[in-house]
């Protein structure tokens, strides 16, 4: 069977040139005679693995020296409670931009931990379909948290809000290295693998030293607190060992491929392609608003406005783009319609023949 194009919004495509480096490895890495699976993390052949990786993320990033790389467990959601348990330690509060589904899940987690939550900004007044411009967060919080791209609405932040003393935090997990990012701007900074870094396994943690705390709220678990990780170099137990060697290799690839400046500007191509294609369609409309678009998350409905016929022409739209090689379309159901996820490792090609089955779809449908 010929390779499809896979718009999934996670776990998503991969670059072919990985996937073919890992088949070839996968029986014998390096001369080991064993695979990268079987590996003790404590190994001798394993320590050069972590290593790369986080150099990769640091020369990519530009990650400062006074910030810890980090590479846990338990996705972005694991994220949502070990923040507030680190960071929530002084005042007991923390500002909260909410932005959609995963804005309002670690507002929840962190309510939930005892953090007095204030949301000082939301866009739940149009569905989530635009972000809130806040140029300042001001107060005694204890940080700021924003979502910086929104899988589910396709939104983005053009803008990063400034917060003075206040430890910004954001989860970059659907945008981590499809554009440049000051990090020196963020107190923390997290992103679950399966979009654009790895498969489903690890989470990388970017955060400034002095926000490693011996003491964070109390209760929380020894594998809950970020200096703990520090200090053991994420071997504080087993990593995700395949999985951030799968990380090293994505990094490699986006460095060959112009650095993240250049993987930006294929990223501003491909999305340019489908917005102006739906902007001048008389049959789609992109859901997110102009000024807050993703370029890595692409929600859109057709002209159909009757519930139960929207329905119908949607699953038939994804059905028969199944059919030719489009995969993963569906829209998540607060959105509806479809959802062309175009990360990274998304060829121009992939948006070209999605932009050419949907002209045939419109024209068969309208």
């Amino acid at each position: 069977m010929s390779r499809v194009y896979n718009f999934s919004a996670g776990p998503s495509c991969l670059p072919e040139e990985v996937l073919k480096e890992c088949a070839a490895e996968m029986l014998d890495y390096n001369g080991t005679g064993q695979s990268v699976m079987e590996m003790s993390h404590r190994s001798k052949a394993y320590k050069p693995i972590i290593e790369h990786a986080e150099s990769q993320v640091r020369a990519l990033m530009r990650v400062p020296q006074n910030y810890k790389v980090l590479f846990l467990q338990g996705g972005g959601s694991t994220q949502f409670a070990m923040v507030a348990q680190n960071l929530g330690i002084h005042t007991g509060k923390a500002a909260y931009i909410n932005t959609g589904v995963w804005a309002k899940k670690a507002v929840s987690e962190a309510k939930h931990l005892g953090v007095q939550v204030e949301v000082v900004a939301s866009s739940e007044d149009k569905n989530f379909s635009y972000i809130p411009h806040v140029q300042n967060i001001a107060g005694d919080y204890d940080y700021a948290y924003i979502c910086f791209n929104n899988t589910i609405m396709g939104t983005h932040y053009e803008y990063i809000p400034e917060t003075g003393s206040i430890p910004l935090v954001a989860d970059i997990s659907s945008c981590v290295l499809s554009e440049e990012l000051d990090v020196s701007k963020f107190g923390l900074l997290f992103a679950g693998a399966q979009k654009n870094l790895a498969p489903a396994g690890v989470t990388l943690v970017i955060i400034r030293e002095d926000l490693l705390t011996d003491s964070p709220r109390a209760g929380t678990p020894t594998m809950s607190t970020y200096k703990i990780h520090a200090e053991n170099e994420s071997m504080y137990n087993t990593p995700p060992c395949y999985t951030i060697y799968v990380l090293g290799k994505v990094l490699d690839w986006i460095e060959k491929n112009g650095g993240v400046a250049g993987i930006h500007e294929r990223n501003v191509q491909k999305a340019a392609l489908l917005y102006d294609y739906l902007d001048a369609s008389d049959y789609y409309h992109a859901t997110a608003q102009v000024g807050s678009r993703s370029l890595m998350n692409v929600p859109f409905l057709t002209k159909e406005t009757d519930p139960e016929k929207a329905k119908a022409i949607n699953d038939k739209f994804v059905k028969e783009a199944a059919g030719a090689g489009l995969v993963n379309l569906a829209g998540h159901r607060l959105v509806g319609g479809m959802r062309a996820s175009i990360y990274n490792a998304m060829p121009i090609e992939g948006v070209k023949a999605l932009i050419a089955f949907m002209e045939q779809f419109a024209k068969q449908n309208a």
